[in-house]
């Protein structure tokens, strides 16, 4: 998959892992991810997917920590994070909100199969072992879409490995290295942190 990583997303991790913050970070980023890809819906169905997104994304955070305490890389963890995301989304067809096309759904599960057995993450359930105790908020699915699928905001050819795109432009296959010196606060929703800045997911 196709992702950016800048300072905001290791300002993130380091938020998400550090307590006292950690909870404040989870908020901030849940809320960003919502608003990034109700961005990519039709505006009649945004409001109806809201509430599930949110608990989606909550419940993916907890992912994102777990698989960075299995060692992933903050891009392979994050990566992890949005295909389950992406299962969500065709499970309930809102395939113009996917980043990669349905056909290569199979294959990205396949790079993280370990991980994802582990957890009892799977195309069908998504969350596995994440799922919220209070449950996910249901939103109505739009399956017609998955009849003549056109994936609008999807970006294939990626599905070998994780591919981060920098600031600079480059693309850099696994990710680039930690900065020695990262700012918490800098992550969105953190107090003195770009709560309202434009970031990428």
């Amino acid at each position: 998959m196709k992702i950016h990583q800048n300072p905001r997303h290791w300002a993130a991790k380091k938020a998400l892992t550090t307590p006292g913050i950690a909870s404040v970070a989870n908020y901030g980023l849940v809320k960003l991810h919502t608003r990034i890809f109700l961005g990519k819906a039709e505006e009649a169905h945004r409001e109806e997917r809201r509430e599930h997104l949110d608990d989606f994304f909550d419940a993916t955070m907890g992912t994102y920590v777990a698989a960075l305490q299995a060692g992933y890389s903050e891009a392979q963890a994050r990566e992890i994070t949005h295909i389950q995301a992406n299962f969500d989304f065709f499970n309930h067809g809102w395939t113009e909100m996917m980043e990669i096309p349905g056909d290569e759904l199979e294959a990205h599960y396949r790079r993280y199969d370990e991980f994802f057995t582990e957890h009892g993450i799977t195309i069908d359930d998504p969350l596995g072992d994440f799922r919220l105790s209070s449950g996910i908020a249901e939103a109505p699915s739009t399956p017609e879409k998955l009849e003549t699928p056109e994936y609008e905001n999807a970006i294939a050819g990626f599905s070998d490995d994780v591919y981060t795109e920098t600031e600079d432009g480059e693309i850099v296959v696994g990710g680039t290295a930690e900065p020695k010196e990262v700012d918490p606060t800098k992550a969105p929703g953190v107090p003195s942190g770009d709560a309202d800045g434009e970031a990428n997911a």
